[in-house]
């Protein structure tokens, strides 16, 4: 599928949300979970970014965006020692 056309569906489903509410709590907790995997893959992604200077990556995948989203900033840092020491 086109990214463009995946983006304008999500952007679509998060536009009719924002309007019409979401009144059912399995809905609000699915939506809660997906933007903590959201934020969890950004704060990976700036991790990698500033990673790129001393030549340090960590994959961004649905288990390292779970990890770093659900707990944060702590999980981030499980992830670069588990990298660093472990891997």
């Amino acid at each position: 599928m086109d990214p463009l056309i995946l983006i304008s569906i999500l952007g679509g489903l998060v536009l009719i949300l924002l309007v019409v509410g979401a009144p059912m709590k399995p809905v609000r907790f699915i939506g809660n979970i997906a933007v903590k995997f959201i934020v969890g893959a950004l704060m990976l992604f700036f991790v990698n970014a500033f990673g790129t200077l001393i030549d340090f990556h960590i994959p961004i995948n649905g288990v390292t965006a779970a990890v770093s989203g659900i707990l944060g900033i702590p999980g981030v840092v499980l992830l670069v020692l588990v990298k660093q020491f472990i891997v």
